[in-house]
């Protein structure tokens, strides 16, 4: 009876025994996941860990026949908190990973935005009365930022700025009124005051269509644009002068110049048709210096 007694107390302490080892277990693969979790959140900070919300009692003697429940009930509670915990920051971790990929999507976006407004160029397209040009009606480029062209060096370094170097530009008294105002206008453009040049060359011919001057006028208007850097501008100009005044002096020298600012616009394959156009008008009637710079011009268009 003593034996099977004795037996009875020892299969009794064995049971929660064998149940805590399997809660050790358990306890041991969840916190072993809550570290791999934390150093996921907190890379090398291990000052940043989150501490386990409940902890394991320190362990007492027991008293010889006290109950067992009472480190059931604590593994089972360090089960649940480690299980709440994992659950939480598995959460936090999704969302992080949510709001890093919006903002990589975001920006991708504004990358390719930014690109697109950084490749976009002044494209515009020449209106083309050429005949078999391929020209089309100009069509204005997307907004962007313009840097700020900077004055010419004359212009800059005088007292009193641009107005003064206007006003600097003496006008002639000959007599003879178109001449005046051209050879204003050209002492404008001398100066290298473009802007200023070019609304007195327009001034001349719109007064002066008639006279020998307006196409010399409307060749240094384009001139103007030209070397103002309006290269879509500039072979508006030399085509007007060409198309309205072809007996004008300077109708041939429009054309090379338009060949040129068609060149300035990436337009070669234009170019050599106006530069075939102006030989086969112009050919007996230019001097040798102007069929030698219409050859260079050929040459670097590539013109067949």
């Amino acid at each position: 009876m003593r034996r099977f007694l004795i037996a009875v107390i020892l299969a009794g302490a064995a049971t929660p025994a064998v149940a805590q080892s399997g809660l050790e277990g358990r306890v041991g693969k969840l916190e072993s996941e809550m570290r791999a979790v934390q150093r996921k959140v907190f890379p090398g900070g291990a000052g940043a860990y989150v501490e386990p919300q409940v902890r394991a009692a320190p362990q007492t003697p027991e008293e010889i026949g006290a109950p067992a429940s009472s480190a059931i009930y604590d593994l089972t509670q360090r089960v649940s908190s480690l299980e709440s915990q994992i659950a939480s920051m598995t959460g936090q971790i999704e969302q992080t990973q949510y709001r890093m990929r919006q903002l990589e999507d975001q920006f991708a976006a504004y990358k390719k935005a930014t690109d697109a407004r950084l490749g976009s160029g002044e494209t515009p397209a020449v209106g083309s009365d050429l005949g078999a040009g391929e020209g089309g009606p100009v069509v204005p480029p997307p907004p962007r930022a313009v840097a700020t062209r900077p004055a010419p060096a004359s212009a800059a370094a005088a007292p009193g700025g641009r107005a003064a170097q206007v006003a600097a530009v003496v006008r002639p008294a000959t007599g003879q009124p178109d001449e005046d105002e051209y050879l204003y206008g050209y002492r404008l453009w001398d100066a290298k005051l473009y802007p200023e040049a070019a609304e007195q060359l327009k001034k001349v011919v719109a007064t002066y269509p008639k006279s020998r001057r307006a196409s010399f006028a409307q060749n240094l208007l384009g001139r103007a644009y030209l070397d103002d850097g309006k290269p879509s501008l500039a072979s508006i100009a030399f085509y007007d002068n060409y198309k309205k005044m072809p007996d004008g002096e300077r109708a041939a020298d429009s054309l090379y110049y338009l060949g040129q600012s068609l060149m300035k616009l990436n337009k070669p394959a234009d170019a050599c048709k106006v530069y075939g156009e102006l030989l086969d008008v112009y050919g007996d009637k230019i001097g040798q210096g102007m069929k030698d710079d219409v050859a260079r011009a050929r040459t670097s268009a590539k013109c067949k």
